[in-house]
């Protein structure tokens, strides 16, 4: 049985997007955005047919289209379209792939074009047109009203978004978005042979750093509401092959690649830890593995690797230190993390009271004395008795999630 209901976004400037809500929220997730003078309506079909295959879709109306508000100001500027997906993003709570039919498509790039791996997990542009200006909007807009007209039920929108809209700089923003969209990107064209735009949406394509094209032969006006059936195989196919639904598993004693991106889910904090070897030296080494283990008696842990540069230091040493980063720091981050460098030669360092070096610009700071060391694989486990803590409430985290840094997103 579908899971169906009725969902309200806030969007730009606190304006009321409605949305069909269709499946399971545990199911990869897609946003369906129709192109102007259209509703949700034109991707009824589809919305259907992705539910039935595993999907969990979000088919929105766009600002004064539909069940969204129509704002008494009249915003329909390019801005404020690009501002409520942004926010509708924001509000989800996985990456969806981003469905963009005909001048969605631009929203969608412009939106996506700064952050687009935290905000998506793919972007799909269907019809996309050649150029962006009013002009264009307003007629192609009008044609597929007209024909969307003979089959399904006449979309209602308003009708002021044409003579306010304006398109001047669209294009440039485009053209600086798309190379730095580095999610999978698929182009869906229906009937652009005969309307001379083929060439221009390969050189579009083509800009993306991963993307493919296909061509659906006698897509009509609209290859979402005339080629139904084709359309969603494609689509599909491209879901299945980019977002899969299955589970990378691992087992026991195989694929420790799969074994490390599972525990890459886990999002960590950035940590340096720092001591003084036996010459009185300071040392230290960047580590995520790290967490709270006591509070009575205080107590934390470091996960070290036996081969890290700085083990023995650490093996041995009667005190530390734990550095939590702040956004600030992910050089010093990368600084501490490679070899062969003097890693406090250009970094702003000062004894602690409890002895180990620290590093006053971070976001917390514990000051440690060794409590136990456990052997653990290929790595040990030094736990600490926390002499000291500090940390500035003022700064944000530098987080560590799958590979890659990344920072808090506040909705």
């Amino acid at each position: 049985m579908t899971m169906r209901y009725v969902r309200a976004f806030k969007g730009f400037a606190g304006i009321r997007l409605e949305a069909d809500d269709i499946g399971s929220g545990d199911d990869p997730a897609i946003i369906l955005l129709h192109g102007f003078g259209q509703t949700r309506k034109v991707w009824e079909s589809v919305a259907v047919g992705l539910e039935q295959a595993g999907r969990h879709v979000i088919n929105v109306d766009m600002r004064g289209h539909g069940g969204s508000d129509w704002p008494s100001d009249a915003r329909y500027d390019f801005g404020a379209y690009v501002e409520d997906l942004r926010a509708v993003l924001g509000q989800m709570r996985t990456r969806p792939v981003v469905v963009a039919a005909t001048h969605s498509g631009w929203i969608a790039t412009a939106a996506l074009a700064e952050d687009a791996a935290t905000l998506a997990s793919g972007l799909i542009l269907v019809d996309p047109p050649a150029h962006a200006d009013a002009e264009t909007v307003r007629a192609s807009a009008e044609a597929l009203s007209a024909a969307l007209g003979q089959g399904l039920a006449k979309p209602d929108y308003d009708g002021r978004l044409f003579d306010i809209f304006q398109s001047d700089g669209v294009d440039t923003r485009l053209e600086t978005a798309v190379p730095h969209i580095n999610i999978p990107v698929l182009v869906i064209r229906g009937a652009l042979g005969g309307s001379g735009l083929a060439d221009v949406a390969d050189s579009f394509t083509s800009a993306f750093p991963n993307a493919e094209a296909i061509d659906v032969d006698g897509g009509g006006l609209l290859v979402v509401a005339e080629r139904t059936e084709a359309f969603n195989g494609l689509l599909i196919d491209f879901l299945e092959r980019k977002q899969p639904r299955f589970i990378p598993e691992y087992r026991s004693g195989s694929d420790a690649r799969t074994l490390r991106d599972a525990m890459g889910c886990f999002a960590t904090g950035v940590t340096i830890i720092t001591a003084h070897d036996a010459d009185g030296k300071p040392i230290g080494l960047t580590a995520n593995s790290f967490t709270s283990v006591s509070l009575d008696p205080p107590l934390l842990l470091v996960c070290i690797a036996n081969n890290a540069g700085s083990a023995e230091t650490l093996r041995s040493a009667d005190s530390f230190a734990v550095n939590v980063l702040q956004i600030g720091q992910q050089p010093v981050s990368n600084l501490f993390a490679g070899k062969g460098e003097d890693r406090f030669a250009g970094t702003r360092w000062e004894v602690g009271e409890y002895g180990a070096p620290i590093l006053p610009s971070s976001l917390g700071i514990f000051e440690c004395r060794r409590h136990t060391l456990h052997e653990a694989g290929d790595h040990f486990l030094l736990v600490g008795q926390v002499e000291k803590a500090s940390f500035e409430p003022r700064r944000d985290p530098l987080l560590y999630f799958r590979g890659k840094y990344r920072r808090l997103h506040f909705t």
